[in-house]
């Protein structure tokens, strides 16, 4: 939804007017629009390029040198007027004609077509070159009546570039029809737009479905299909694009992954990995790949992918190099005269073969594992729940990923006759490396503080856990600073020690006591929601959390009783 805004009828005179604030240096506001801050040079050509608002970086954010000379810009979703498209031609016109460069839409076509009309009345040679890449919009035997979607960018960039060359108007039209002839795009949207001032979105998208062949002005796919996972979405625009190849195409092009809005930058660079794959499968090398927003939807939760078929020169104007608000290419480095020699991969933990006893240990160890993974995929959406409330709601899926990676380490150093200490070393490492945050880190200490007591040697009998236990605190409150008290895993942490430790020096089983320790872990964790955290992301949410335990006391106070259980057979 779009939330800011002060007349939403004037919404797009209001963001230009901040936009050309903004960045000074590269845009200068005209009527109707935005020109270059620095005129172009006598007898070039001005390629002026635009279309309605909602669409940014298209069309202000590309006027800069390289690109677009200016910029029409009309309303939201809404083709510019007549006299906008007039004056800004007029205002960056440099004595080598205007070429205007627009999607394929009607309201567009009429308004720049009748300030062409005006324009060569006047004296100004003026061409129109349309965008017609959407291949969803017609079939490729009427692509004239396609529209224009992000594929607008690779057409305005060769464009653009051919004009910064010093080319004539008719070389740079050309450029850019032969630019828009080689361009492909196809789309998918997962959510539609809301415009300024409005409550709901243009149009949605059933549940568990995607919408196939969006446009970019909030209209909804031309077809609903299954809600597919990153891979198969990936598969879907290249294939769809693969159908539209040119028969007289080489194996180089140019590609953007474009996203719409909200469909934001690491899901893209996620999906990329997979389209690029699928490119050089089908035996394309990719030439300055863009991932990234160059043609919106407002806040459209979509994505397209764009195929431009290079030649020599497409390949060059592509490359070329570009400086505005919205887009900047330099140069690509000269390459080096050698393969670059890389760092070695951070060694893995040591494992040390262990003696019989200690390797039935580290069976037992694995087994436990095995247990905590279980337990902790079950409770994972409920951690993450109780996270959200003052945090961000990831401590679930942080504890499963790193239980898994811990699971394989651990695998791993037992088919390798490790003994107990190195397979929970592992363990630990693992842990600690894939989970990431405070939870992986502090587990992956205590686990291998844990580990350092067990030995690869000898059986692990119940003194030498309650060492190793009494380890792992202090471990955890060393390198963590958190305290009793302070609304963390250790509120649960201090009592499951203190009470394991106790009943071992007692005399007790191992089992007993563990049995005993998890039910006071338990009781803790459920206490912490009486406290105001004093540590970590939810102190600033901090009478938020008031009400509700810490996730990760509950998770430790749930590992521990999934053992006592297990122990307990």
């Amino acid at each position: 939804m779009t939330r800011l805004y002060t007349d939403p009828s004037r919404f797009s005179e209001d963001q230009l007017r901040g936009f050309a604030a903004a960045y000074p240096e590269h845009a200068t506001l005209v009527p109707g629009g935005v020109i270059r801050s620095s005129p172009l040079r006598a007898g070039q050509v001005a390629v002026v390029v635009g279309g309605g608002s909602g669409h940014y970086p298209a069309f202000s954010g590309l006027v800069g040198s390289g690109l677009a000379a200016g910029a029409v810009v009309g309303n939201i979703f809404t083709s510019p007027s007549t006299r906008q498209a007039e004056s800004v031609a007029r205002a960056c016109e440099a004595g080598g004609g205007v070429l205007y460069c627009f999607g394929n839409y009607a309201g567009d076509r009429m308004n720049f077509g009748m300030a062409q009309a005006r324009l060569r009345d006047a004296g100004i040679d003026t061409r129109t070159v349309l965008v017609t890449d959407d291949v969803a919009s017609a079939p490729a035997e009427r692509s004239e009546e396609r529209r224009g979607i992000a594929g607008d960018f690779t057409v305005f960039k060769v464009a653009g570039a051919a004009a910064e060359e010093g080319l004539d108007l008719d070389s740079v039209e050309a450029a850019a029809r032969r630019a828009n002839a080689a361009t492909y795009s196809f789309g998918i949207a997962f959510a539609g737009c809301t415009l300024p001032g409005a409550d709901t979105p243009l149009f949605r998208v059933p549940d568990g479905k995607m919408a196939i062949g969006l446009g970019i002005h909030g209209e909804p796919g031309v077809e609903d299909a299954d809600m597919a996972d990153a891979p198969a979405v990936a598969r879907v625009l290249v294939d769809r694009l693969l159908a539209e190849r040119p028969k007289s195409a080489g194996t180089r092009v140019a590609a953007i992954l474009n996203g719409l809005g909200a469909t934001k930058y690491e899901e893209l660079f996620l999906l990329w990995g997979h389209v690029v794959e699928a490119l050089a499968g089908a035996g394309l090398t990719v030439v300055r790949p863009e991932v990234g927003e160059l043609v919106t939807s407002l806040d459209m939760a979509a994505c397209s992918l764009t195929l431009m078929w290079l030649d020599e020169d497409l390949e060059r104007w592509w490359c070329a190099p570009a400086d505005a608000p919205g887009f900047r290419r330099i140069p690509l480095p000269e390459a080096p005269a050698g393969p670059r020699v890389l760092p070695e991969a951070v060694p893995g933990t040591a494992l040390v073969e262990g003696d019989g006893p200690s390797r039935s240990a580290g069976a037992t160890v694995l087994t436990a594992l095995h247990a905590l993974r279980s337990a902790l995929h079950e409770a994972a959406d409920e951690l993450g729940r109780i996270d959200a409330v003052a945090g961000d709601g990831d401590h679930g899926r942080g504890m499963t990923k790193g239980v898994d990676a811990a699971v394989r380490a651990a695998e791993k150093a037992d088919s390798a006759a490790a003994g107990a200490r190195s397979l929970l070393s592992a363990a630990a490492d693992a842990w600690a490396d894939e989970a990431g945050g405070t939870s992986g880190v502090l587990w992956g200490v205590g686990l291998r503080a844990l580990a350092q007591e067990l030995g690869d040697t000898g059986p692990v009998d119940a003194v030498r856990m309650a060492a190793g236990a009494r380890a792992a605190f202090e471990a955890v409150t060393s390198l963590g600073g958190a305290k009793p008290g302070d609304k963390t895993l250790v509120d649960a942490l201090g009592p499951l020690v203190d009470t394991f430790t106790a009943g071992v020096a007692h005399g007790d089983t191992a089992e007993a006591a563990l049995g005993r320790a998890a039910a006071e872990a338990s009781s803790a964790a459920e206490a912490t929601a009486a406290l105001t955290p004093r540590l970590g992301r939810a102190r600033p949410l901090a009478e938020r959390s008031v009400g509700t335990p810490d996730a990760g006391a509950l998770s430790l106070a749930l590992c521990a009783r999934t053992l006592a259980a297990l122990f307990e057979k």
